[in-house]
């Protein structure tokens, strides 16, 4: 007699969460992207008064440590050295008539600069 064992595989959920609003935006860039864009890339360099800050950029070749997400719009990647910075936030893009930019919402966080761009953990 055999047993048979089925094992479930849940599925990760994604190390940050991002709004409509910022799948639309990665959309747009991917659409003006250069030629040789594969993605988008989230990080978080070390720099700002707080120590670290958020940068996006476009990105030409996958890194296999990096968190791959895919969006509608295309590809999102989080650089692996950053996850653990950035595990359990929010993506957002806000547009309005004084300024436009990707807004962060981080549990992590234990605080940030006085002008909102570098944060500390």
């Amino acid at each position: 007699m055999t047993i048979e064992t089925k094992t479930k595989i849940r599925q990760r959920p994604a190390a940050v969460i991002l709004t409509p609003s910022a799948e639309a935006r990665i959309a747009a860039l991917m659409a003006d992207a250069p030629a040789d864009a594969i993605g988008v890339k989230l990080s978080t360099p070390r720099r700002g008064c707080s120590g670290l800050a958020y940068s996006v950029d476009y990105v030409t070749s996958a890194n296999p440590i990096d968190e791959r997400i895919e969006t509608p719009g295309g590809t999102f990647f989080i650089d692996g050295g950053s996850v653990l910075y950035l595990i359990g936030s929010t993506m957002d893009w806000q547009d309005d008539d004084f300024t436009a930019g990707f807004v962060f919402t981080n549990p992590n966080a234990k605080g940030t600069c006085g002008c909102g761009e570098s944060f500390t953990i």
